[in-house]
């Protein structure tokens, strides 16, 4: 049975609108090229910043620059990987005071939804789980960039912030009232799969 010519281009045309809805680009973190980061700061008494980094991390992300809104992105943290060029502060970072690795080895981002701004720039939404405790978060996004590499690849990269209570996650060691919250400072460079 043949059908009829602008049933056929309707049927195409709905295949190949459809298809390009799913053509957003996946990327891998590149973590083993050190070209991605996991920052925070905390207040120390009120007097100056502690900075410190994850140094174990790994994730993706989908982005497609036509419809932005429907990015998506997913990170896990080795929690034991907490470094804050300090071994003994490091080892009571890793206790039950703070991020307790033994019981909670691992933290999670995963995103909910993209709002985009301008410049490719946006508020992403999404979930954080830290010491077993799940609480939504949102991330200011700046785009930095994207393009060929020099070695036949395809990268695009973005940097995030957020700013949390430590308590919200059951972190309740009073470290001052400066100190209360933490704030996150996430550098990502992804390589396009």
């Amino acid at each position: 049975m043949k059908l009829p010519t602008l049933t056929t281009s309707l049927l195409i045309a709905g295949l190949t609108m459809g298809s390009t809805t799913l053509m957003a680009d996946d990327y891998v973190i590149d973590t083993k090229g050190a070209h991605a980061s996991i920052k925070f700061r905390v207040q120390h008494l009120g007097y100056s910043w502690l900075y410190g980094r994850f140094n174990d991390f790994n994730g993706k992300f989908s982005y497609d620059e036509k419809q932005p809104d429907k990015a998506s992105v997913e990170v896990a943290i080795k929690t034991s990987s907490v470094d804050s060029n300090h071994a003994e502060r490091d080892k009571h970072l890793r206790d039950e005071d703070f991020l307790h690795v033994s019981k909670y080895p691992e933290a999670k981002f995963v995103s909910t939804g993209f709002t985009p701004g301008k410049d490719s720039n946006g508020i992403l939404k999404g979930k954080l789980t830290l010491r077993g405790v799940t609480k939504p978060v949102e991330i200011n996004v700046q785009f930095i960039g994207a393009g060929n590499d020099p070695w036949g690849g395809y990268r695009r990269g973005f940097e995030g912030n957020t700013r949390f209570a430590m308590s919200d996650f059951g972190i309740m060691k009073n470290l001052g009232p400066k100190s209360k919250d933490v704030e996150m400072i996430l550098s990502v460079e992804g390589i396009r799969q």
